[in-house]
């Protein structure tokens, strides 16, 4: 009795052997078993970029856009004259994005961060020139929190005049270098405009789509809920942040203060109540994200008597609008799984370690009644339409990028069937020949 079960035991390990070899000759090396690991392993089944926020499982969309305007797959090209712009929206998460960008992604070679300095050093494989422009790569070389109408007039002059100090002589290099170093000491050291008034570059707007040198620009930036960042920058402007150091340039000069006059008297606003807050009629925290992603010189910049205030809005609207769908990539700080997955999938670039969904802020953290919410929605009314767009596009963006993979996947597992039939085929063949 003994000696059958050990035959039968010695029988299935032989069977069990012969399938491993089949399967070796019809299927090599592991995609194969990785695939079937996969569709078994419960990780499959649960989908992490669901999980992370309240989305309903069949988003509606609301606006129509084109397949142009969902598909974002930027032919970045890190080792030629490609470079990310990053433009920082103020309490949006820019902060804890461009750290990402600097300390967590997978790179031929990495950005360098040493401990103590705000700035990296990000270089492209075998060159000493920067593929990313941002407040912890290059610092605030456009003014501090410059906006879309700042980047697109600054971005093309910085680039250019470091190229031509590349292109000197020696020694007029590094005459030049050393004085580029002293002046960057200062993180907030900023451009400087040279335009006349009245004068407008599109150089930055052409290459936001390319240029004929071959040079583009690939401008990105992170949103947030107008209510949460509204109430995000109150509390930061209440422990005493001013950002007086912003330049906003805009047609080659700085508004005046009469242009732009400030809500409080003093060295900052610390202390300051929410409703002292709101009450502040030049607020640049009113409808923030709409007045820096748009073209502030189809308006008149900041001289209100320009055109009536009912056009002003719909016209800086609608260019926050088109400004954001033509841009190479936009995040939502209520989405960031899907936010690293769209920035993966546009610029062919993987992050080592997953984003994480902080729903505990400062933000979060203030009680408010139905009146105050209403209000604060009042003030960023711009703010609000904005977001319902981006968030409708984001989330088609997203959507449709998953489509995408899937297809995708789909056509290789049919290959790879067609792979697999096309080798039993083989070996039926052999097998009635050899017989």
């Amino acid at each position: 009795m003994e000696d059958r079960s050990h035959k039968v035991l010695l029988a299935l390990v032989m069977l069990f052997l012969f399938a491993v070899i089949v399967l070796q000759y019809v299927c090599p090396g592991t995609e194969c078993q990785l695939l079937r690991l996969r569709a078994l392993s419960p990780a499959a089944a649960a989908d992490p970029y669901r999980a992370e926020d309240e989305t309903p499982a069949r988003f509606v969309p609301r606006f129509n856009f084109s397949a142009g305007d969902l598909l974002r797959r930027g032919d970045f090209n890190i080792k030629g004259d490609d470079l990310i712009v990053f433009l920082h929206i103020q309490k949006t998460g820019g902060t804890t994005f461009g750290r990402h960008l600097v300390r967590n992604i997978q790179l031929e070679q990495p950005c360098e961060c040493r401990a103590g300095q705000k700035k990296c050093t990000c270089h492209r494989p075998g060159k000493r020139e920067t593929w990313l422009f941002s407040r912890f790569s290059t610092g605030w070389s456009c003014g501090l929190h410059a906006d879309w109408t700042e980047l697109t007039n600054c971005v093309p002059s910085v680039v250019d005049s470091k190229k031509e100090v590349r292109l000197r002589p020696s020694r007029d290099r590094q005459r030049e270098q050393t004085s580029i170093q002293t002046s960057e000491k200062n993180e907030n050291a900023a451009w400087v405009p040279q335009a006349a008034p009245g004068a407008r570059s599109t150089a930055g707007v052409k290459r936001l789509l390319g240029s004929a040198e071959g040079e583009n620009f690939y401008y990105i930036t992170i949103l947030r809920d107008p209510v949460s960042r509204y109430l995000s920058e109150w509390r930061h402007v209440q422990r005493g942040a001013t950002w007086k150091a912003s330049l906003h340039v805009c047609d080659g000069r700085s508004p005046t203060t009469e242009e732009l006059p400030s809500c409080y008297t003093g060295d900052d606003w610390s202390g300051c109540s929410l409703q002292e807050f709101m009450d502040c009629p030049y607020n640049l925290a009113n409808n923030r994200q709409v007045r820096m992603l748009s073209d502030l010189s189809l308006v008149g910049c900041y001289n209100l008597s320009v055109m009536p205030e009912e056009q002003r809005n719909k016209v800086l609207l609608d260019s926050a609008k088109e400004n954001l769908k033509r841009m190479a990539f936009f995040g939502l700080t209520e989405f960031q799984r899907k936010t690293q997955y769209l920035f993966e999938k546009t610029f062919n670039m993987n992050f080592i370690s997953p984003f994480t969904q902080y729903n505990s802020t400062r933000a979060s953290s203030v009680e408010i009644d139905e009146q105050t919410q209403q209000r604060i929605e009042a003030l960023n009314f711009l703010d609000m339409e904005l977001y319902d767009y981006a968030k409708d596009l984001f989330l088609q963006r997203y959507q449709y990028m998953r489509q995408k993979e899937h297809q995708e996947a789909r056509r290789k597992r049919q290959e790879q069937r067609k792979i697999l039939r096309a080798k039993q085929a083989h070996l039926r063949e052999q097998g009635e020949n050899s017989s």
